[in-house]
């Protein structure tokens, strides 16, 4: 009689519910935090590299050199007005150096620092945070984890005929720029997953 009164008891069943489901809410509500947080920080570091391209198409190249490369070939052996050949410098601001595949010269593959810290810290600056207009922003005022050694520059003139730009063009090559992020690590501050990298 005791066990048939007990299986038919509700008393203290909310309170049963709630032990169970109380955790799993907060863990949602913690997780959605820390998960619309990851995705704001991704798309700050969007629109960083997109600023950050815009700003290299338009300024000196971290690949010192890169400017004369197309005067460079002419006396290499191709003919002004040819073709120009396809090459890939890639600028790595965490060793500073810069990288050279395909038709370069000795010259072109010395880091400009100077040109890597407009790119990321904005026209006439040098710290995050204070531009005064779109002209002077660069990328770290707008995702300010950003330094020069998370940045890493691609200049890249495809083989022909998909590359722009001939060998003796005045203002040098036209090469395609990437630009992109490298060692930004994102954690988790509630769940304490493991982080990633952006």
């Amino acid at each position: 009689m005791m066990i048939f009164r007990l299986t038919r008891d509700n008393n203290g069943s909310v309170l049963v519910e709630t032990t169970i489901m109380l955790p799993l809410m907060i863990l949602f509500v913690l997780g959605s935090i820390d998960f619309l947080f990851a995705f704001y920080e991704w798309n700050a570091a969007t629109k960083a590299v997109q600023v950050g391209a815009r700003i290299a198409a338009v300024s000196d190249p971290v690949a010192s050199g890169l400017n004369s490369l197309s005067m460079a070939l002419v006396s290499a052996s191709s003919r002004p007005g040819s073709t120009m050949p396809s090459f890939t410098v890639t600028c790595d601001g965490a060793s500073a150096t810069c990288s050279c595949e395909g038709a370069c010269s000795g010259g072109i593959i010395s880091y400009n620092a100077t040109a890597m810290n407009t790119i990321v810290f904005g026209r006439g600056s040098s710290a995050c945070g204070d531009a005064t207009s779109l002209y002077t922003t660069g990328m770290c005022d707008i995702f300010s984890r950003i330094t020069p050694a998370n940045v890493r520059i691609e200049y890249r003139q495809p083989a022909p005929p998909a590359g722009l730009g001939y060998v003796g063009r005045p203002g040098g090559p036209v090469p395609t720029i990437k630009v992109s992020l490298q060692n930004i690590p994102f954690r988790f501050f509630f769940l304490g997953l493991h982080s990633f990298q952006i």
